[in-house]
């Protein structure tokens, strides 16, 4: 087994962790959990730090068991959130869950015949029978509002931050989480929760429920949040969330969004992203540093997460694209591309609007250029251009004005 916190620490995934975690992980192959809200029928970027946390964790000899919010997810979060979610109801909840299971595949192993292979399951399968009277008077009795109001994601609501309030529905959420941990102890001999660190309040309400229910052992890790150079939010783009599911954001845009990110994040979420070892990584970032404008790093972060969560044709497919626009593919790539990718790809490129029926008439090149459209300030300059063999045609040289 290798050491899955002096993993997570090298790799910058270590932010809160209870004393005696490292010392349990160490001693013996480990159950370990981690929470996912099936508010939408695919995971997006936001996602992965902690999915990546379960894959390093089976990778480092321990049960990962990803956990799918069916009845969390009823209710909402009210970590990090400024307004009240909206709630799902059952029939698409055990949609999404269908489609995060099979998500989720590409990155643990489920079917592996060792004591570590990973496990799903879904929290309203052991919620959906509790009454809420046997809820107050086993569960709710032993958790003080005092205690709960203490927690950071409670107090932000309330106060300061956000100001906005909380329904009695939302306040619940600490005490359902704090069940599933309970419930998976007991139940599956889960010694340890995972989650980010807007967690960490949910994550502890757990552990004093063990601690007050059974008295176990309980620990808990959480990875930072993981935000962009600038500080400004990961995963978000002008066309909002990065998806895994390739029906929200194709794997051309999917691997335009990793090839474009600073030097500085690129360093960072090839550690996060990856499973990469230290030795690779350190030769990549060396690498880069000697010649940045090779994008060295960039190009690695983006194949291997591309090929992670899509595949590695639909990787290869992504760079024939890029290349399309930024390098020298051919006139038969062009041809080859799909309506879709096509668009994705000339997306931001700036574009003029001509009648189909003048085309179908026949321009002059040189009207065309200048004056049905700007391509070109004037005909001179179109003319030059084309003289210089500087001007091509889906991907063909012109050459005769």
């Amino acid at each position: 087994m290798k050491n899955f916190v002096e993993e997570l620490r090298w790799r910058g995934m270590l932010q809160d962790i209870i004393p005696g975690t490292e010392e349990q992980l160490n001693k013996e192959v480990t159950a370990a959990y981690l929470g996912i809200d099936p508010t939408a029928d695919s995971l997006h970027i936001g996602h992965l730090c902690g999915i990546m946390m379960l894959r390093h964790l089976q990778r480092c000899g321990h049960k990962p068991i990803a956990l799918i919010g069916g009845a969390t997810g009823m209710i909402g979060d009210p970590s990090g959130k400024s307004a009240e979610r909206n709630l799902l109801d059952e029939e698409t909840l055990n949609h999404n869950v269908a489609c995060i299971k099979k998500q989720l595949e590409r990155f643990l192993d489920f079917d592996s015949t060792e004591p570590n292979a990973a496990e799903l399951v879904n929290n309203y399968d052991w919620m959906k029978d509790f009454t809420f009277i046997e809820f107050a008077r086993h569960i709710g009795k032993l958790i003080t509002v005092n205690y709960m109001m203490a927690k950071d994601s409670v107090k932000k609501r309330f106060n300061g931050e956000f100001n906005c309030g909380m329904s009695f529905t939302e306040f619940t959420y600490q005490l359902l989480q704090g069940y599933d941990f309970y419930y998976l102890n007991t139940h599956k001999g889960c010694k340890l929760q995972m989650g980010g660190s807007d967690q960490w309040g949910n994550i502890t309400t757990g552990m004093e429920l063990i601690k007050k229910l059974t008295g176990n052992e309980a620990y808990a890790l959480t990875c930072p949040l993981i935000t962009k150079a600038d500080g400004k939010k990961f995963g978000k783009t002008e066309q909002g969330n990065v998806w895994l599911s390739k029906e929200y954001t194709s794997p051309y845009r999917f691997y335009q969004f990793w090839l474009n990110v600073s030097d500085d994040d690129a360093k960072r979420y090839i550690k996060i992203f990856t499973s990469l070892e230290k030795e690779e990584i350190d030769a990549l970032i060396a690498e880069h540093d000697q010649a940045p404008h090779m994008r060295t790093l960039q190009k690695r972060l983006a194949k291997e997460v591309t090929c992670m969560v899509h595949s590695e044709a639909d990787y290869n497919a992504a760079v024939e694209a890029t290349n399309i626009l930024f390098g020298n593919a051919t006139a038969e790539a062009l041809r080859g591309l799909d309506e879709e990718t096509f668009l994705q790809v000339f997306e931001g490129v700036e574009t003029f609007e001509i009648s189909r029926d003048e085309l179908a008439a026949g321009i002059a090149p040189l009207d065309l250029l200048a004056e049905k459209t700007q391509v070109f300030p004037s005909k001179g300059e179109a003319r030059k251009m084309i003289l210089a063999n500087g001007f091509s045609k889906n991907k063909e040289k012109l050459t005769d004005a």
